[in-house]
């Protein structure tokens, strides 16, 4: 077993930017699910632009529960029945998973 490596020691300067950068893509985010759970962006939308860092990062989960009428329970349910996993990311669906998606819910 490989032993465990220690992170890169950071400056206070990088560690500030890595810390308002990862604010920048929570709010990019939230404000991505505001306007999918309003309804100014759709489910295709999202997915045909999972080259952007904010969606590709995005957990499908909070995708799924972004959209209207959408909780917990209907996106494990959903995800179930597609199969994909509960910790999976936009960018790592496959073809065939978000075809199934947009089938169900676009």
């Amino acid at each position: 077993m490989a032993a465990p490596t220690k992170p890169p020691h950071l400056s206070a300067d990088e560690k500030n930017d890595a810390l308002r950068k990862a604010q920048e893509m929570r709010s990019k985010r939230a404000e991505l699910r505001g306007r999918l759970k309003k309804g100014s962006v759709t489910l295709q939308d999202v997915l045909d632009s999972c080259a952007d860092e904010v969606v590709a990062k995005m957990r499908v989960a909070y995708l799924i529960q972004s959209l209207p009428q959408v909780g917990k329970v209907t996106s494990k349910k959903i995800m179930d029945e597609i199969g994909i996993n509960e910790n999976r990311r936009v960018q790592g669906l496959g073809k065939r998973q978000i075809n199934a998606l947009l089938e169900r819910l676009g």
